[in-house]
């Protein structure tokens, strides 16, 4: 007679996978950085008559500078819907 030895299935070969991949992943995640965008700083300024949304871009837009985004930066921080402002509204300016 033959006699066959049976294998025993262990679960040293998962664990030993396990414990390289985290020796391998741990630094790698530890070691990358999450920034956080700066707090956009504002300036609050009053429509006049004859101020347009353009012309208040523009005036704050630094030199070389792209007013259209300006333009747009203002629209968005104080949720106007067009380009419509009025003599005395309070507009808050990306500086």
């Amino acid at each position: 007679m033959i006699s066959r030895k049976r294998r025993r299935f262990t679960l040293m070969p998962a664990v030993a996978l396990v414990g390289l991949s985290a020796l391998v992943t741990v630094p790698v995640l530890s070691s990358s950085h999450l920034y956080a965008a700066a707090p956009e700083r504002l300036t609050t300024i009053t429509v006049h008559t004859g101020d347009s949304l353009w012309s208040l871009a523009s005036e704050h837009t630094g030199a070389g500078g792209n007013v259209q985004e300006t333009v747009d930066k203002i629209a968005s921080v104080n949720h106007l819907q067009g380009a419509v402002i009025i003599p005395g509204q309070r507009l808050q300016i990306p500086e």
